[in-house]
């Protein structure tokens, strides 16, 4: 149906009608529908929707796939995870008995390096005691070998002093007689 538009020129109002253009008695509208029923009679007859179904089913089913394939990895990762975290806390309990026990092993060497020291000390205080003990004894022979040897000069001295060459004889021989008596 054509409606009257309503043009202006220079200040008056005309009326104009367009027709509409048709072909075999159809207008432009049902030409449209026309094609339209047309397509989709061709698509139902090459069964693009059953194509389409398929496709999507296939899509539907690669999704599937996909979706068990990734909760098999999924738990497959929560298992590895749980392997790891057990071997992660027997490891940490191995590192906390090495600790415990290098701190054991630690006391004793302490301990073997305190009476170690201790024996040391001793065995070196006793050395010392006993080189100091030596050391008197020889000081107390040297001395000794010392007075002997002053007072046996201070003999001879004092002897050479009071004594002359005539004294002398007569030592020597009275020493001579009281050697032969006995």
């Amino acid at each position: 149906m054509a409606e009257p538009h309503a043009t202006t020129r220079a200040g008056t109002e005309v009326p104009v009608a367009h027709a509409e253009p048709t072909a075999w008695g159809l207008t432009p509208t049902a030409w449209v529908a026309l094609a339209m029923i047309a397509v989709f009679a061709i698509l139902l007859w090459k069964k693009v929707p059953a194509a389409i179904g398929k496709a999507l089913d296939a899509k539907i089913a690669a999704i599937r796939e996909q979706l068990d394939e990734a909760a098999a990895l999924r738990q497959e990762a929560e298992a590895l995870k749980a392997e790891y975290q057990a071997k992660a806390d027997a490891a940490e309990a191995e590192a906390a008995a090495m600790i415990d026990r290098a701190h054991g092993e630690a006391k004793a060497i302490v301990a073997k390096a305190n009476a170690d020291a201790e024996a040391l000390v001793e065995r070196r205080a006793k050395m010392a005691e006993d080189k100091i003990a030596a050391e008197e004894r020889t000081a107390i022979a040297g001395l000794r070998a010392t007075a002997a040897n002053a007072a046996s000069q201070a003999a001879a001295k004092l002897i050479a002093e009071r004594n002359d060459a005539a004294s002398d004889a007569k030592l020597v021989d009275s020493a001579i007689a009281g050697l032969a008596k006995g």
